[in-house]
């Protein structure tokens, strides 16, 4: 499957680097692949590593995608562990099976494939989660210098009051350190929304009881661009060459 995308910067620049900008591969891999002859313009092959591409010239990377890295994306149901289960317990990555795959997958994940949560959800908590081997894509969602919001729907024990949400969202306290201001609204009844861009031990939990609430459901519904959307609870799909793209930031 070919990756096509039109060039709408302002100045020209090399093939290479656009190329690892929008996640395709690193500037290495680009040069590999211009000398393959898989990279073209607006129709035409690229022969020079040093090749630059001009606004609104179009590029194309023939067969681009189908062995790089795998990054999945799944429904995580509560009971099951994002990462490392201790005894007893149900890894994430053993729910990745055909009959649970929406759409195709180069691969179906085995034991040994090495898959790790960008991002994890406690056992008590379900939503989406990144399953992934991409260290790119780890680097932008989990990475230190990460910017991407995360997005949950909690219910709550406990009255809700003005007072307590402006406290969530700046003002609270945790591990000695002071939490990063966060969006949080009443959605309706005892359901909040939460929007973080960190993601502490069991952050959210502890919140709400720093301020006398108590989490009875968490779910999270949104990574950066990326939306749970209607995949049912379970289930899981691969993620798409525009999604990982939109992900770390070059969408």
């Amino acid at each position: 499957m070919a990756w096509t995308k039109r060039y709408d910067e302002a100045e020209p620049q090399r093939v290479n680097k656009w190329l690892a900008q929008n996640g395709v591969c690193s500037r290495r891999e680009a040069e590999t692949l211009i000398a393959e002859g898989r990279v073209s313009i607006d129709g035409e092959v690229v022969e020079d590593a040093g090749r630059k591409i001009q606004p609104g010239q179009t590029l194309t990377l023939a067969d681009a995608g189908g062995a790089g890295p795998l990054s999945v994306v799944l429904h995580k149901p509560m009971g099951i562990v994002s990462a490392q289960p201790e005894p007893g317990q149900v890894p994430a990555v053993r729910l990745l099976t055909r009959e649970a795959l929406v759409g195709d997958s180069p691969v179906i994940p085995g034991r040994d494939t090495r898959l790790a949560p960008l991002g994890r959800l406690d056992m008590d908590s379900r939503g989406l989660l990144i399953l992934s081997e991409d260290g790119v894509l780890a680097k932008a969602i989990i990475g230190p210098e990460s910017d991407l919001e995360k997005e949950y729907l909690v219910r709550v024990t406990g009255k809700i009051t003005p007072e307590k949400i402006r406290l969530l969202c700046h003002g609270l306290r945790m591990d000695g350190r002071e939490l990063k201001p966060a969006k949080v609204s009443v959605v309706e009844g005892q359901q909040l929304r939460f929007i973080l861009k960190e993601g502490r031990n069991r952050q959210i939990r502890r919140m709400c009881e720093l301020v006398g609430m108590h989490v009875m459901d968490l779910v999270r519904i949104r990574i950066g661009p990326l939306r749970l959307g209607d995949l049912a609870e379970g289930r899981w799909r691969v993620l798409t060459p525009e999604e990982r793209a939109a992900l770390i930031g070059r969408g």
